[in-house]
């Protein structure tokens, strides 16, 4: 211990449950692995839901951890513990024009409310928005990071510049790996100036063929498209520019040269914009009467539409986020998972199950299981991390 000496059950039991300092996370995870308990790293626990209920596992708490460490504007760095609340950064950030490119979010489905997301909680689960196609996903914007490993351990991967990665990529191998590897207790970012002109483009009536093939367009095209959406229900495909005044007037003439013949081009106003945006990189634009088991399937955006009357076929609901890349997806109950994920697997994706009531949370689980030389080499590492099983929690595990 810090004092030189073994600290006793209690001064440990109090360190798992209120840990003040990365000593007594390290002095947590120490224990749990040499007694064969199993600790379940929360932030505000806004993502509880994510995963098999029925999971057996101590709560280790991060919210506390919740400073800001370092924010260097001029560098475009910012270094924080994994506590610290999204939206308190976000502002933070906003006092200086500026942003976390990938368009992280809150997760209303999982937490019946907005504003509860730590930036530990964001790049656990590799949370990146519509953005995503065009900036790269959480883990292109993860620098570096400080953890505790599952052997009690403390390590450091990356740094605080960009070009400072020697050797195994650790960055790239946390983002989105869900607390199964090691405690995040620091994490370094790159942010990039917030754009100072954002417009939305949309068409209206598209089929979800023809919505893939303008999004494809656009994204083909020079004008630098930031998003691209599509709602089967209201047939509405959305594209997005950002930049300065100028630019933006440019790139959007050149926009209506190449969908000239998809249809009108409107404009949606800044309100509108935003609250269509806000809808889609979440998955809120589904609601729960569309079914109430959500899904986000990832696969090549060519496959998108193929994806949306896949899902219309299983009676559920979908929309596309990231040029077709992403469908999100609400199915009734009696629609099995498995046929689910043979319409991702057909079109070269995967499906995640993001929400769902407890009794298939328990059966299904939440991530698409791994091909056998895949699911191997998952579990090496997993082991390299964690080889006392720690952060086994069962969370991915069907009961």
């Amino acid at each position: 211990s810090r004092a030189g000496r073994s600290p006793g059950p209690a001064a440990l039991l109090m360190a798992a449950a209120f840990p003040r300092d990365v000593a007594d996370i390290r002095d947590a995870v120490a224990s749990a692995a040499a007694s064969g308990r199993k600790l379940e790293i929360a932030g505000s626990g806004g993502k509880r839901r994510f995963g098999n209920p029925n999971r057996q596992a101590e709560t280790l708490p991060m919210a506390g951890f919740a400073r800001t460490i370092d924010y260097d504007p001029a560098e475009l760095v910012l270094t924080v513990e994994p506590g610290a609340r999204l939206v308190d950064l976000e502002t933070l950030l906003g006092r200086h024009n500026q942003m976390l490119a990938f368009e992280p979010y809150d997760f209303p489905p999982l937490s019946g409310e907005a504003g509860r997301s730590t930036i530990g909680g964001v790049v656990a689960a590799g949370l990146a928005g519509s953005r995503r196609v065009s900036a790269g996903g959480v883990r292109d914007h993860l620098l570096g990071f400080s953890a505790i490993n599952g052997r009690g351990e403390a390590f450091k991967a990356g740094g605080k510049v960009v070009k400072n990665v020697t050797g195994y990529d650790l960055p790239k191998l946390m983002a989105g790996s869900w607390g199964t590897l090691a405690v995040l207790v620091e994490l370094t970012l790159k942010v990039l100036p917030r754009p100072p002109v954002a417009r939305t483009l949309v068409l209206r009536g598209l089929s979800s063929e023809a919505a893939v093939d303008a999004m494809t367009r656009a994204m083909g095209s020079q004008a630098e498209v930031a998003a691209a959406s599509y709602l089967p229900a209201s047939a509405l495909t959305a594209i997005r520019i950002e930049g300065f005044g100028p630019s933006v007037e440019a790139r959007e003439k050149m926009l209506r040269r190449v969908l000239g013949d998809a249809g009108r081009i409107d404009v949606l106003d800044i309100e509108e914009a935003s609250s269509h945006w806000a809808a889609i990189r979440s998955g809120a634009a589904l609601q729960v009467n569309n079914g109430p088991v959500l899904w986000r399937i990832v696969a090549p955006p060519s496959h998108g539409a193929r994806l949306v009357s896949g899902i219309h076929a299983l009676n559920g609901a979908a929309l596309l986020d990231w040029a077709g890349g992403l469908c999100w997806a609400r199915t009734p109950l009696e629609t099995s998972a498995e046929a689910v994920r043979r319409l991702a697997e057909g079109a070269a994706g995967h499906a995640t199950l993001v929400d769902a009531p407890d009794d298939m949370r328990a059966t299904t689980p939440a991530l698409h299981p791994e091909p056998a030389p895949l699911a191997a080499l998952s579990k090496r590492v997993r082991a390299a991390f964690d080889p006392a099983g720690v952060f086994d929690t069962g969370r991915f595990a069907a009961s």
